[in-house]
């Protein structure tokens, strides 16, 4: 897959600017450094992306590649000063509901279905199509800047573990352009909602919403927590504050952070 001719002219009408690298190491570093240095020349909403990133990054500090061509790395600068602090853990929840919703469309009489798993991974089919990762901005609290990995043409060779897949491997097409433009759209709505609720996701509807998408919720889950330890039990719901509460027996834990595998 490389870059269309055509470039990205649906999501380019949502985006105030959309620069395309031909190759980068990461699309996120890239955005972080530029709007740090040269904030006013990056507004809400702003985006680098290219089909050839060599060096990605995840959360927890993963790092991965993937042949040229066969991903579509996209990062997006977004200014949430009206978000109170205390909500802004909402943000990569937010996303990966957006680009979940955004697979949805691609899917449209195929027969395949898209859902999130929690926090902020697009599964396709129950396989792991996208993650996401939110950074703040260094020096600028209220930018963030979120980056997608979306698996497009990658072979199910190429793919780095069998629990991941993507559209080729599902022998479905994409439209990026459509893809990233439906992204954009709803993650601008979403964040503008979270705002005006004053950082209230149940009110604004966001927390229906995503419980909505999320396959984890309702799921027998084991959880990796970040002291090492393993959780056991069923994913209930996620509460006010995005956290997925784990019901063991009698006990419910809240998991802020922590690796989700849905036992099957």
């Amino acid at each position: 897959m490389s870059i269309p001719l055509q470039g990205y002219p649906l999501a380019a009408a949502v985006s105030p600017r959309l620069q395309v690298a031909e190759s980068t190491g990461s699309t996120n570093a890239d955005l972080l450094k530029a709007a740090a240095a040269s904030p006013e020349q990056w507004p809400h909403l702003s985006v680098v992306l290219t089909t050839d990133q060599r060096a990605g990054r995840g959360r927890l500090d993963r790092t991965w590649t993937a042949p040229p061509g066969t991903g579509l790395a996209v990062s997006v600068l977004v200014r949430v000063e009206g978000i109170p602090t205390r909500s802004r853990g909402w943000i990569p929840l937010i996303a990966g509901a957006a680009m979940t919703r955004a697979v949805i469309e691609q899917l449209r009489g195929t027969g395949h279905s898209a859902s999130l798993k929690w926090p902020n991974d697009v599964l396709l089919d129950g396989g792991k199509l996208c993650g996401i990762l939110a950074e703040v901005v260094p020096g600028h609290p209220e930018a963030v800047v979120i980056g997608a990995g979306v698996n497009t043409l990658m072979t199910r060779a190429d793919l780095p573990v069998d629990t991941a897949t993507s559209f080729a491997a599902a022998g479905l097409d994409v439209d990026e352009d459509r893809l990233l433009a439906d992204y954009l759209v709803a993650l601008d709505a979403q964040l503008a909602a979270l705002a005006l609720a004053r950082g209230d996701a149940a009110a604004a509807g966001i927390l229906g919403e995503i419980e909505a998408l999320c396959s984890t919720v309702g799921s027998d889950v084991v959880v990796s927590l970040p002291d090492g330890a393993r959780l056991h039990g069923r994913a209930q719901r996620i509460d006010p504050e995005g956290r997925l509460v784990v019901v063991a027996g009698d006990t419910e834990t809240s998991v802020s952070a922590g690796d989700v595998v849905h036992v099957r």
